[in-house]
C-alpha cells in the first residue's frame, strides 16, 4: 500500500512540472501566433546573390 502512495506522489510532482512548464509558454507567448507556421512553407525564401553575401560577411 506505501507503494500507491509514493506513485500518487510522484504522478503529482510530474503533472505539477507539465502544469508550470505549460503556464510559463502561455505567459511568454509561445502560442500567439498560430497561423503564420502553417502558410511558412507556401512563401519562397529571398534569393541572396553571391556578392550580396560577400558583403555581409565582411
Amino acid at each position: 500500500m506505501s507503494v500507491i502512495i509514493v506513485l500518487v506522489i510522484a504522478s503529482l510532482l510530474v503533472a505539477g512540472g507539465f502544469l508550470t512548464a505549460y503556464l510559463w509558454a502561455v505567459r511568454s507567448g509561445q502560442y500567439d501566433d498560430t497561423q503564420t507556421p502553417a502558410f511558412r512553407i507556401l512563401f519562397e525564401d529571398k534569393k541572396v546573390n553571391s556578392t550580396e553575401s560577400k558583403k555581409q560577411e565582411q
